[in-house]
């Protein structure tokens, strides 16, 4: 199998495969979850969520309430089932990966280490070598750049996985469905939009490095346990700071005037946004 998109219709047809809705916490993918149990209630989706150990409270919430809206377990999945390591208090998958695979470099956008190992490993595993189709939570009014491939004219889509077992799908695009369609499907179910929207304009970890100023700040004002915690990660390496906003240290950006937040992420990976 090849990694060229399928129609929604054809997809669901097709009994002899296993149908995985990657959910992220974010309003597309909770919104497709919703959508495809709703449109296609004869097929047995599997939802799965990899967890990176360092996700906003708000996130684990929402995701809490969707299990509950569409009445089906979400897989919860980790790196650290992949880490040959003893499970301690406190221990997160990041911090394995980040100290002792990654020597204390934090990733950034130019070493996204952090999606491949742990967002895409996980969800892979998860499917291991079944025949599989991906449902992806593309918007059809959206032309999205991000991990794994790009929306841009010419270049390869968005896809979660390359494996070719693995066929991505986009019921957005297929059924002409937008970001006010995604809000009503949320809003008729009773779910609505994530709390750290009132804030935040993605998903993903707390430290997420693509975040925007005014992001950094909102997590400073609403969690700042968590703020701190950001901040610790940050480290000097062979003369070197390594920080998680180029050319800025967190002690930096919270004394900074406070940022406005863009509405609309532009950047970041597909699997921890979407």
């Amino acid at each position: 199998m090849s990694l060229v998109a399928i129609n929604v219709d054809d997809a669901v047809k097709d009994t002899g495969a296993r149908h995985i809705v990657p959910v992220s916490g974010g309003k597309d993918s909770s919104a497709l979850a919703v959508y495809l149990k709703q449109r296609n209630p004869e097929v047995n989706f599997e939802y799965v969520f990899s967890d990176t150990g360092v996700e906003l409270p708000e996130t684990i919430d929402y995701l809490d309430r969707l299990e509950n809206i569409i009445g089906v377990k979400i897989h919860r999945v980790s790196a650290m089932e992949m880490f040959d390591v003893a499970e301690k208090p406190g221990r997160t998958a990041f911090d394995v990966a980040l100290f002792e695979h990654f020597a204390g470099f934090l990733p950034s956008p130019r070493a996204r280490w952090c999606t491949r190992i742990m967002k895409i490993a996980p969800f892979e595993r998860f499917i291991g070598g079944n025949r599989a189709y991906s449902y992806i939570g593309l918007r059809a009014d959206e032309n999205r750049v991000g991990y794994l491939g790009t929306g841009t004219a010419g270049a390869k889509p968005v896809v979660i996985s390359e494996k070719p077992n693995i066929t991505p799908v986009y019921p957005y695009r297929d059924d002409a469905i937008d970001l006010a369609e995604v809000g009503r499907i949320l809003d008729s179910a009773g779910l609505g939009l994530p709390d750290y929207y009132e804030w935040r304009s993605r998903s993903g970890c707390y430290f997420c490095f693509y975040q925007q100023i005014g992001e950094w700040q909102g997590l400073k004002e609403r969690h700042p346990e968590l703020y701190e915690k950001a901040k610790a990660y940050e480290t000097m390496k062979k003369g070197r700071k390594y920080t998680w906003v180029d050319g800025r240290s967190l002690d930096d950006v919270e004394n900074m005037p406070r940022r406005a937040v863009k509405s609309k992420a532009e950047d970041g990976c597909a699997v921890c946004h979407l």
